[in-house]
């Protein structure tokens, strides 16, 4: 079966749906026509669905290389997730047309406002204070990604690069609201029109669906779907983990390279003032963490974490420091690669 086909028969689910529900401005999607997002990531990706929601099982990192290219790193780097259980996405299978949509340039700063295919969250374009676009501020890598304050990696951007697995005419990612996002392309190849200021839209019968576009928002812009919000973020959506408190950015950092050894080591490589850095961080039975900085002269220094508690929604408010330097691990030595 074709990725075409595979398109033309979800365009027609989508059509159906919309005409048995339009009058209402209320839509259907059939859970097996959502899970076709997913299948090409069933290595990594769970779902599920009951008769209201349907949802999606990760750990919250990609196949892909992550954080190179970043140009205003904030010092975090990205750590699988436990979204998994009673702490899964979710989003209706059965969405709504808002009476008041919601505008991602007044609200929702914090928190998952979509779910990529690849079982990666996506946030809001601009961060938590309001007005910076992280794409614009070099915050994010090649993929439009970067690792939060609870060092979980996110999207600010539509994932159009999953389009490649996913195939043109399928939604790359859902958002919480419950209606798909697409790619910059219709399935016929031609440029998404008529946008409304969410970056969606309905035409030729289909159901409400957002895209993907070059400029801001780059996703849905918000939600023209119904959504209990909580202090500014979805309600109802997973907790991050993370492994040590978050850090402040340091200016005129830029990441130059990401690798994985093995399943719970992680290596990153940076520059800042004219000289090589990294960061070698290991996971530990528990739940705890060791990370190991060198910086350009091969001065290694040594950090220990305990296991934290989560946090909703990939903040991380302060908190006290479980931390432990040990001293008799600071050493100067060459660097190795």
């Amino acid at each position: 079966m074709t990725r075409w086909y595979i398109a033309l028969c979800f365009l027609a689910a989508l059509a159906l749906s919309a005409a048995a529900e339009r009058s209402r401005d209320s839509f259907v999607f059939e859970p097996e026509t959502v899970a076709r997002s997913f299948r090409p990531f069933h290595d990594d990706v769970n779902v599920r669905w009951d008769e209201r929601h349907f949802y999606v099982e990760s750990d919250g990192m990609p196949g892909h290389t992550m954080m190179v290219g970043i140009r205003a790193w904030n010092r975090q780097v990205p750590v699988p997730q436990p979204y998994r259980g009673d702490n899964a996405f979710r989003f209706p299978l059965r969405p709504s047309f808002a009476d008041k949509p919601v505008s991602g340039r007044e609200t929702l700063f914090r928190g998952a406002i979509a779910i990529a295919g690849n079982g990666v969250p996506i946030f809001n374009p601009i961060k938590q204070d309001g007005r910076t676009d992280t794409y614009l501020a070099g915050e994010l890598d090649e993929y439009g990604g970067h690792a939060g304050r609870a060092d979980d990696y996110h999207y600010h951007v539509a994932p159009v690069h999953l389009e490649e697995r996913i195939g043109r005419g399928l939604p790359l990612a859902w958002a919480l609201d419950g209606f798909p996002i697409m790619g910059y392309r219709e399935p016929d190849s031609s440029e998404a029109r008529g946008l409304d200021w969410l970056n969606g839209h309905i035409h030729d019968g289909a159901a409400y669906h957002y895209h993907a576009t070059r400029d801001y928002p780059r996703l849905n812009g918000g939600f023209r779907g119904e959504v209990e919000l909580r202090d500014g973020q979805v309600a109802v959506q997973p907790r991050a983990r993370g492994v040590r408190p978050f850090t402040r950015p340091l200016r005129g950092a830029t990441v130059t390279g990401f690798a994985r050894h093995g399943d719970a080591s992680y290596y990153l490589e940076f520059q800042w003032r004219g000289e090589e850095h990294s960061v070698d961080y290991t996971l530990q039975p528990g739940g705890g963490a060791r990370f190991v900085f060198t910086d350009g002269s091969g001065t290694r220094r040594v950090e220990d974490y305990t296991a934290r508690r989560s946090v909703r929604g990939g903040g991380n408010p302060r908190q006290r420091r479980d931390r432990r330097v040990d001293q008799g691990q600071r050493e100067r030595r060459p660097r190795t690669r």
